[in-house]
């Protein structure tokens, strides 16, 4: 009997890492589901292999189409081997320049959408026993920059959510990958960048990224194909990690973060451990 071809089912897939991750699954044989909010927008991923590509139309942010498009999707194939929750946009701008619903729109997409459409594919999983999700994260999940802060703050977010879920999912045969990517070349410092109304006071701040973010789109140096065969190689492997960087300036800024964080809590630690409660005695 012929193995089941593996099934991976995409968000945000109309560009950037979503395009390269179903054009690389494409190329691996792989059955692939690519939603985005506009339907018309994933016509050349559906035409590069029609009966291996089902293109739904689905707002991460919209519970029905999520409802539908899984549906769509267990009555197509029966199954789903990895959902990649890469559906998503960045914000650049300092916290007070941020209006409220800028940020909570930020975090319906960012980590609310990410965390509806996994909710509404564990019972699949649970019922193969098997399966991987995905969730792309950035290094700003792991550390924040003057005037990225509500990004950071909803892959802050979906990376406490990300590592709760690996514990849970572990034994019930479902793997967790949280995927930190530094540049790549993808929309996310163009047309998926929403630039904040900008005030004076945070021009040293918050102006060299607001520049950094607005001159670095084409610059990137990480494939985003590249990028794809990493991810498919380290869910392959027998120990996938739980967190995947992704491009040599992710590396190299996470580890100086986490030496930082272990300097601070290695200078501190008297400190912390001197908050006991006293014991007093009882006669």
């Amino acid at each position: 009997m012929e193995k089941a071809k593996k099934v991976w089912f995409i968000t945000g897939a109309s560009g950037g890492f979503g395009k390269s991750f179903a054009e690389y699954a494409i190329q691996q044989g792989y059955q692939v589901v690519v939603t985005a909010r506009r339907l018309d927008k994933l016509g050349h991923i559906k035409q590069l292999a029609p009966d291996q590509v089902d293109a739904l139309r689905m707002d991460v942010n919209n519970n029905d189409e999520i409802a539908a498009a899984v549906k769509a999707v267990t009555a197509r194939f029966g199954r789903v081997d990895v959902l990649i929750n890469n559906a998503g946009y960045g914000i650049v701008g300092a916290v007070e320049e941020t209006p409220e619903d800028e940020l909570r729109a930020q975090m319906d997409t960012n980590f609310f959408g990410a965390v509806s459409v996994t909710r509404a594919l564990l019972p699949l999983f649970r019922q193969q026993q098997s399966g991987a999700i995905v969730n792309i994260s950035s290094m700003g999940g792991q550390l924040s920059f003057p005037g990225f802060g509500a990004y950071s703050a909803s892959k802050f977010a979906l990376e406490g959510i990300s590592e709760a879920l690996a514990a849970e999912l572990a034994p019930l045969g479902i793997k967790v990958m949280i995927v930190e990517p530094g540049q790549f070349k993808t929309e996310l410092a163009g047309a998926a960048m929403k630039h904040m109304p900008e005030l004076s006071a945070y021009e040293a701040t918050v102006g060299p990224t607001r520049n950094f973010a607005k001159t670095m789109h084409g610059t990137q140096e990480g494939d985003p194909a590249k990028a794809a065969a990493a991810i498919d190689k380290a869910l392959a492997a027998p120990n996938t990690p739980l967190r995947l960087q992704l491009g040599e300036d992710a590396v190299v800024a996470i580890k100086q973060h986490a030496e930082n964080l272990l300097k601070d809590l290695a200078e501190w630690a008297p400190l912390a451990a001197d908050t006991k409660a006293d014991v007093t005695a009882v006669v």
